[in-house]
C-alpha cells in the first residue's frame, strides 16, 4: 500500500479534475446569466469563481464528510488532533492554501523544513488526515 502522502498527492490530483469539472459547469451557467451572447466574457469571472469554489469543496466537504471525494478514494479522512470531526473554521483555514492550487506546495514545504509531519495550516488548525484502513 502506499504511504499517506503518496495517497494525499493522489487525491488532491483527483480533486482538481472533481473541482475543474465543476467549475467550467458553474461557470457556464453563470455565463448564460450574465452574459449571453458574449462566451468569452466568462474568462474575466474565472478569477471570481474559481476561489470561492474550491474554498467551498474543500470546507464543506471536509466539515461534513471528514473527506473530499479524492480523500474518500484514497481512504483518507481529516480530523482533529482530539480525535473528533474537524470545525468549520479549522476546515477553512486549512484550505487557504488551496485557494489557487499553488501555494500548498509552501505550505507542505515549510511544514517539512519546521521538521512537523504535515503542512504548516494543519499543524496550526490542529488537524490531522488520517489513513481509514487500518
Amino acid at each position: 500500500m502506499a504511504s499517506v502522502f503518496t495517497r494525499r498527492v493522489i487525491a488532491y490530483i483527483i480533486d482538481f479534475f472533481v473541482v475543474s469539472a465543476f467549475m467550467w459547469i458553474v461557470s457556464y451557467l453563470l455565463s448564460l446569466f450574465v452574459n449571453p451572447y458574449s462566451m468569452y466574457t466568462i474568462f474575466y469571472y474565472f478569477q471570481f469563481v474559481v476561489p470561492i469554489l474550491i474554498m467551498l469543496y474543500f470546507t464543506v466537504l471536509e466539515k461534513t464528510k471528514g473527506s473530499t471525494v479524492g480523500k474518500s478514494l484514497m481512504y483518507l479522512r481529516v480530523l482533529s488532533r482530539n480525535g473528533y470531526r474537524i470545525s468549520w473554521l479549522q476546515a477553512f483555514i486549512r484550505n487557504l492554501t488551496k485557494i489557487f492550487w499553488f501555494p500548498i506546495i509552501f505550505d507542505w514545504a515549510i511544514g517539512r523544513l519546521l521538521k512537523r509531519n504535515d503542512r504548516i495550516l494543519g499543524y496550526f488548525t490542529k488537524t490531522v488526515v488520517v489513513n481509514e484502513i487500518e
